[in-house]
């Protein structure tokens, strides 16, 4: 078994690729029950956010795994494989490890450094979890992946390497409107995202916050947070959009719905006077009606304008020295896995070890019957004592070994010395482990099309 992602992201995709792909509400737990049925997927977690969708896997075998992840995509999205594979990453094995680890540390974001992703990476954790499709070895991996995520923004400032799309967003708001102070604000959404843009919106002196949410209770919960910092705020249901929008100057729509939640009806229907309004659309599929855009007055900042603005990401002292942990805990993990693998085997061992000795301790009881109780005794502790100490160190030793690149091959050369049964050796391993393979990753987009339809046929 081993270790596959296959994804796309605003490195790969345009937004309009994304939005089709993109993976909303119960679509989400009907994927993952569609994955894990898959012939070649036993385990899967979805990552789906604002600028990545993709599917971490434990598969039978590369290619096959490669089929049935693209093609559930792909009937996903409605985009036929061959175009979805132009936009596809892979990455296999090790390589897939070290894209978590990038991706938990902010470093494959939009943004580099920002923090939400932990908690996207989080939510899709528990997602998989209470699905019941995540085993051992994608449960040790997100852990490990959150933890790095962790210790990225403990010990480095990358957070601050560039930044939010929120404030990416309502730095054009500034510039349209000649700044945000009194101004006031319709936040449509009051999840993570919207919490973000509210949080910003108060730092930045807005006079009044309205805050739409499908779900009354999030939406109150956000606006009573807003007005115990002092900003005056409000909650309201989507139903009262129109009211909210003939005041606003400045909106952020960030909500989690598969279409639409702002059309051009109703911003014109609501702008019956003279003046500027932003429309800051952060939602995956969109939450802007195109033609909104288009009304007099009106301004969108989307996904799309930031993709192009924001596609070099920044460098910098903290950035470098975010990456050089990721490779440091990639090294870590695989360390650690490598060496695990050989665990079975020493214990299988041991076992062949304990049963050679049982077996000659017996052979002794019936060959001298009358031998004292305490010389017995003496003599059992003895031999176990000497098998131990013969078996010490080339244990030690083969699992030092087994920490290094190919080091799986000590733990096939002990099961070819003692006639170690296999099978009998993976049995006793409580931890499946994930083959001891330099980083591959997979990037030529055409390869990946032609494995993909060639396993497919």
């Amino acid at each position: 078994m081993s270790l596959l992602v296959v994804g796309l992201s605003h490195r790969t995709a345009p937004v309009p690729v994304l939005e089709r792909a993109a993976v909303t509400g119960d679509e989400a737990a009907k994927l993952l029950a569609e994955l894990v049925e898959c012939a070649n997927v036993s385990e899967a977690v979805l990552v789906s956010t604002c600028n990545r969708v993709e599917v971490y896997a434990v598969v039978e075998t590369f290619h096959g795994g490669l089929a049935d992840i693209s093609g559930v995509l792909s009937r996903q999205s409605g985009v036929d494989v061959t175009t979805l594979c132009n936009h596809l990453y892979v990455h296999y094995a090790a390589g897939a490890v070290d894209h978590l680890f990038r991706v938990s540390a902010g470093l494959d974001s939009m943004v580099v450094g920002e923090a939400q992703i932990l908690g996207q990476l989080r939510a899709a954790y528990t997602s998989a979890t209470e699905m019941g499709t995540v085993g051992r070895t994608l449960h040790e991996l997100i852990q490990h992946g959150l933890r790095v995520g962790k210790r990225v923004h403990t010990e480095t400032a990358i957070d601050h390497a560039g930044p939010s799309v929120v404030t990416e967003a309502l730095a054009d708001a500034e510039r349209v409107l000649g700044g945000l102070t009194g101004r006031r604000a319709l936040v449509i959404g009051a999840g993570s995202m919207g919490g973000l843009a509210a949080a910003q919106l108060r730092r930045a002196g807005v006079g009044r916050i309205a805050v739409a949410n499908r779900t009354a209770a999030n939406g109150e919960r956000l606006a009573k947070a807003l007005a115990e910092d002092g900003t005056p705020a409000v909650a309201i249901g989507l139903e009262s959009l129109l009211a909210e929008l003939a005041l606003a100057d400045v909106v952020i729509a960030c909500t989690g719905a598969s279409t639409p939640v702002l059309d051009a009806g109703t911003v014109r229907a609501a702008r019956t006077e003279p003046g500027a309004l932003v429309v800051c659309d952060l939602g995956l599929p969109r939450d802007v009606e195109a033609a909104v855009g288009e009304l007099p007055g009106v301004h969108v900042v989307d996904l799309e304008t930031m993709q192009l603005r924001l596609r070099e990401a920044p460098s910098g002292r903290d950035t470098q020295r975010a990456a050089e942990l990721v490779a440091e805990e990639v090294q870590a993990y695989l360390a650690a896995q490598r060496s695990a693998e050989v665990t079975p085997t020493v214990t299988a061992l041991r076992r062949r070890a304990a049963e050679v000795v049982d077996s000659e301790l017996l052979r002794l009881d019936s060959r001298l019957p009358d031998l004292d109780s305490g010389v017995r005794d003496e003599l059992s502790r003895t031999v176990r004592r000497v098998v131990d100490k013969l078996l010490h160190m080339p244990t030690v030793r083969v699992k030092q070994l087994a920490s290094a690149p190919g080091g799986s091959s000590y733990a096939d050369a002990l099961r070819e010395l003692f006639a170690l049964d296999p099978q009998s050796a993976a049995a006793v391993s409580a931890t499946p482990a994930m083959p001891a393979t330099e980083a591959e990753s997979v990037t030529n987009h055409h390869i990946a099309m032609s494995t993909v339809d060639g396993e497919a046929r």
